[in-house]
Order: structure tokens, then sequence, then C-alpha cells
């Protein structure tokens, strides 16, 4: 352990037990090795910068992040480069010294303030000869760790900056938020005013998407509530013009979000109107479906069976045929 780090602290019990149950949930553990947790376990608290394990020197433990977050630092041409951030319920060691045999290739530097809990490696060593449970655990999380970092290797190389940027607040949702930014595009090899970029450039397309969102249910009440689809002359501009928009704005939502023309999106409300109607039989009594047509804002009859063989995929003669066979079933 660094010299720069705060004296180990006192073992609370309820730590422990915490990571017990974490370790439980992937596999049951004896109650031989859970009390060899509660004997071997020590804790200890970091501040911010300490460095955990120096680059070069050997790491004789496995730590359990309680609180703070953790970063692996290696240096690479002179240049030191993030190679992983791990925060809370999180194990962090040193892969390439796992045994204590080989020097850790990269430092682990505390990001934060850290409350760790800890067993030595040679503790270790002892119970995976007689605990199955253990080893069993223990390879549940290289597995893990070993995906992580293939993964995350992939995204670096592979992917573009945003790309990275991405997958990195999906997979750690609110890191970024409280992480330094340098640390954060050090671990994803861009410079920090990309990232910055990058970031605002997200949280505008976010806000976009909100925005449109909003509008779609402004224009969905609009059009309920007013029945403007059954006006013939009913125009993209006129629409746009009640609903205090630019044509171009609207003609953007309906391309992106409904993914339909001005005309397939007035005649889908049309059709589903005309088949609202058919459905009872004091309509289809009263009315010609041409008539009903006309009412739904249809100015021709041909523009009508167009529309609706489009829309539904048979004429309105044959749909309204299988309705009345449906009711005499």
């Amino acid at each position: 352990m660094s010299s720069t780090q705060k004296s180990s602290q006192e073992v609370v019990h309820e730590d422990i037990e915490a990571v017990i149950q974490l370790l439980s949930r992937v596999y049951p553990m004896s109650e031989a090795l859970i009390q060899e947790f509660y004997d071997n376990i020590i804790a200890l608290d970091l501040n911010k910068n300490d460095v955990l394990v120096e680059e070069g020197c050997i790491c004789h433990y496995m730590y359990f992040i309680k609180k703070g977050a953790l970063m692996g630092r290696a240096t690479h041409n002179g240049k030191q480069i993030v190679t992983y951030i791990s925060v809370e319920n999180e194990f962090v060691s040193s892969i390439s010294g796992l045994f204590g045999d080989n020097v850790s290739k990269e430092a682990i530097v505390a990001v934060e303030e850290v409350s760790l809990l800890a067993m030595h490696y040679d503790t270790l060593q002892r119970l995976f000869l007689s605990h199955f449970d253990l080893n069993f655990l223990f390879r549940v999380m290289v597995e893990q760790y070993y995906k992580d970092a293939q993964e995350r290797t992939y995204i670096v190389r592979v992917g573009n900056a945003k790309e990275r940027y991405l997958y990195f607040i999906k997979n750690k949702p609110g890191y970024l938020e409280r992480l330094p930014l340098e640390c954060v595009a050090s671990l994803l090899d861009v410079k920090p005013l990309t990232l910055v970029k990058i970031q605002k450039q997200h949280a505008l397309s976010l806000k976009k998407d909100e925005d449109t969102e909003a509008l779609y249910r402004k224009i969905e009440e609009h059009i309920k509530v007013h029945e403007t689809f059954r006006k013939q002359d009913i125009s993209l501009s006129t629409l746009a013009s009640e609903l205090g928009i630019s044509p171009n704005k609207l003609s953007s939502v309906l391309n992106h979000y409904y993914k339909l023309k001005f005309v397939d999106f007035i005649n889908t409300y049309r059709v589903n109107y005309i088949k609202n109607l058919m459905a009872s039989p004091e309509a289809i009594h009263h009315f010609t479906i041409e008539a009903l047509a006309g009412n739904a804002g249809f100015a021709s009859r041909s523009a009508f069976y167009t529309a609706f063989k489009k829309l539904v995929g048979m004429s309105p003669i044959q749909y309204a045929r299988n309705i009345k066979s449906e009711k005499l079933v």
C-alpha cells in the first residue's frame, strides 16, 4: 500500500456483510468461507489522488470499493493513460500482478475520496485450496472483468469519438457527471475539449428529441380535438399555421417521427375515421361509402379508394363485407 494513503480503519461488520450478500447472489457462500471473510478483511480509506498501488510495484491485495472511485493509470511514451475507472460495489486489483508474482503494469489511483475493503492474496491463495465456492466466485469475477475489458478495448480502438462517448454513458451511467473530465477523456482516448464538444452535441440532440416528442403530442391532440383531417382543403401549410410552427418543422416531424408524408399522414386519420363509421350498422345503412369518404375529407371517390387500399390492403367494399361477415358469425 502507498505511503500517501490513510491508515487502515476498523472494519465495520455491516460492510463485510454487504460484500457477502453481493457475492452470494452469484453463488452461495459456505458458513466457513463467510467466517474467513469476517476474520481476514481489512478496511482502509484514501484521499483523492492517493496512489493505492504504484506502477511497477507488486499488488498484494484484492480490493472492494465501498465508496468512491479508483482508476487504473499506465505510462506510455511519457504519457499517462487511464486504462479503467471503477466505482462503488466493484472489485479492483492488478490483473498483471494478480498473484503477487509480477509487478503491476498500471498504478491504481483514487479519483475521489475512497473507502475500501481488502483481502491479502496470501489469504486468497489459502482459501482457494479449501473452498470451491470462492474458486467459482473468483472465476465469475475474472470472466466479467475480461468481458468488460475486451468490450472497452474494442470500442476505443474501433469506434469513433462519439461512439466511445455513447458507449461510456450507456455502460457507466452517471460517471461523467461525477468524475474529472480529463480522466474520462483519457479513458476514451479523446482530447478533453473534444469530449466537451461531443457532450454538448449529445445534450442538444436529446433536447431536440424532447421537443419532437412534445410537438408530436401537440399534433395528435390538435387533430383529434378539431378533426382537421375532415377539411378537404387541409394542407401542410395550413396545419402548420394552426399549430403555430413552420411547415418545414411539421414536415420534419412527420418524416422522422411518423415516417409518413403529409398526404399519407392525413389520409391515415381519414381512413381510420371511416373504418370506425363502417363498424356502425346505422352509418352504413344511412350513408353510402362514398358519402362517408366525403364526410371524412376525401375530395374524390378515386382518391378515397386509392388511399384506403394503400393503408388497409383491400378495397372499402371488401372491408365492409368482411365486417358484415364477422357480425353474422
